[in-house]
């Protein structure tokens, strides 16, 4: 480990220092944020359950701020505020990272707002909140699904100038139709004269998400493996998307989501990709004594490899490039647990600020 301005370089900032490797902080909670930019994040992201995670945990603070809201829009549904301040918290993430987005020339320093999970097959509403969304900020990045209807609206809210973060997304051909469809939205610009120089796609995989499947189709199917073979599973899928990336040209860049232990972060340091990695785990890896150096490149074992292939039929869809097609995505097995989670997270949310807006009496 080094030093840098007289103080100790820990893990993740020696991982953006040293590597082509970026991290964004899992969150777009004020505190957490600050803190994960002083060790070098640049950037953040939300999704309904972390909007409700902050939320719970800054009640207080937005308490007031829903009060007014339902004043200042009198007629306006809970939904019509919860969007409001999803909409706020994005924006305040935005404002924090705009140092990061001025210094890097808007290559870097963007907060990712996600559209709304009930229109994971409604490609023209995701297309036009997109929109929307990309105006709330010059550095906001916009989540759309990589359902078969999100990879429409991919391609046309790149199209139309929106730095997309495509998320729901698991699998090697999920990746690639994402890379694709921002090509063909790039292509389209191109073609028109428009800028594109400035935009910074991005394409996550949900990398500890594909293993919680794997793992409950394990228990459901009672497959037998190796302890801790399963935890490759989401890495492989990271590790040849991004090798087919490089070798198509594609000009989206990877990222990875969803972290269930260290190498989510320890595997993938070296490559020119994003970890956007929760507050906790940022602590974790901080107090840690892994060593951190470049291991993108260091294949998964075969040996494990080979037995994913074998024993799982769904992470052989999810590893091979043809695997799944577009019409497939949506019923993938992570695809729909993912999506029914950020339903649920999103349903409760709401309910949130109900109870906000219109006290139960029953509780006093």
């Amino acid at each position: 480990m080094g030093e840098t301005n007289g103080g100790y370089l820990g893990p993740l900032h020696q991982t953006v220092a040293t590597t082509a490797t970026d991290f964004w902080n899992d969150s777009c909670a004020s505190d957490e944020l600050a803190d994960a930019m002083v060790h070098g994040a640049v950037g953040a992201t939300t999704n309904p359950t972390i909007v409700l995670e902050v939320l719970r945990k800054e009640l207080p603070r937005w308490r007031d701020r829903i009060l007014a809201m339902g004043r200042e829009m009198p007629t306006g549904s809970e939904v019509d505020v919860a969007w409001r301040l999803i909409e706020e918290m994005a924006v305040a993430g935005a404002r924090q990272l705009m140092p990061v987005f001025e210094r890097e020339g808007g290559r870097k320093g963007r907060l990712s707002i996600q559209t709304n999970p009930e229109w994971y097959r409604n490609a023209p509403a995701l297309v036009a909140q997109a929109e929307h969304f990309a105006g709330l900020a010059p550095n906001m990045q916009v989540k759309i699904p990589a359902t078969r209807a999100g990879i429409e609206a991919i391609e046309e809210a790149t199209f139309r100038g929106v730095n997309i973060n495509a998320t729901v997304s698991f699998t090697v051909p999920q990746a690639l139709a994402v890379g694709e469809a921002v090509e063909r939205g790039l292509r389209r610009r191109e073609a028109e004269g428009r800028e594109v120089a400035s935009m910074a796609p991005v394409c996550t995989l949900m990398v500890g998400r594909l293993d919680d499947w794997l793992k409950v189709v394990a228990k459901r199917d009672g497959i037998v493996c190796t302890p801790g073979d399963l935890d490759w599973a989401g890495i492989a899928c990271m590790k040849r998307a991004y090798g087919i990336y490089r070798e198509r040209g594609l000009r989206t860049r990877l990222l990875a989501a969803a972290y269930r232990h260290h190498m989510h972060w320890s595997e993938l340091i070296g490559g020119d990709v994003i970890l956007t990695i929760p507050h906790a785990w940022q602590r974790l890896f901080h107090a840690s004594d892994i060593e951190c150096r470049p291991r993108f490149d260091d294949p998964v074992d075969p040996a494990i490899l080979e037995g994913l292939l074998r024993r799982f039929p769904d992470f052989r869809r999810a590893y091979a490039p043809d695997g799944l097609s577009a019409d497939e995505f949506d019923g993938f097995g992570a695809t729909a647990r993912t999506l029914r989670a950020f339903l649920e997270s999103y349903h409760q949310l709401l309910a949130l600020v109900r109870d906000v807006l219109l006290p139960n009496p029953d509780l006093g």
